[in-house]
């Protein structure tokens, strides 16, 4: 693909809603490092580089620790996660591979055993913003630094 098309210069505005989402959920009172763990796990799934570039950097910059960021994808074999954090994971899989899984009840039904109706939509909110990152980046082949 020879030409790059920059979505900031052809529709800033739409770039800066997406920013604007990003803030607010940021501000959700969800924890930053659940947060960053939720947007690394659907980065890994969908598999952008840029993405996972950014947030396991953030997610080290808020205190997170590599041997949980080096096991993340294989986060159901690891003792490393919380009832609560694989509840989030879980549920980011799901909805991140909502074509195969169709939002398995099952991972719904143990969202809301560690998460309030309001914190199940927020979280929801913030995995559903990911994926939409993640299409952004993909699609427009952003590169992360080398």
């Amino acid at each position: 693909m020879s030409t790059r098309i920059s979505p900031i210069e052809v529709f800033p505005e739409a770039v800066q809603a997406m920013r604007e989402l990003e803030t607010k959920i940021r501000g959700f009172g969800i924890d930053p490092i659940l947060l960053e763990l939720v947007k690394i796990r659907a980065s890994q799934i969908n598999r952008c580089a840029f993405c996972l570039h950014l947030h396991t950097k953030e997610a080290l910059q808020k205190g997170e620790k590599l041997e949980r960021l080096l096991v993340l994808e294989g986060w159901q074999e690891s003792s490393y996660y919380t009832p609560k954090e694989r509840a989030a994971l879980a549920w980011t899989e799901s909805l991140t591979l909502i074509a195969d899984r169709q939002a398995a009840d099952e991972d719904y039904a143990e969202l809301l055993a560690h998460f309030s109706a309001e914190e199940a939509v927020k979280l929801t909110f913030a995995i559903t913003t990911i994926n939409a990152w993640n299409r952004i980046a993909l699609g427009f082949r952003y590169a992360h630094p080398a």
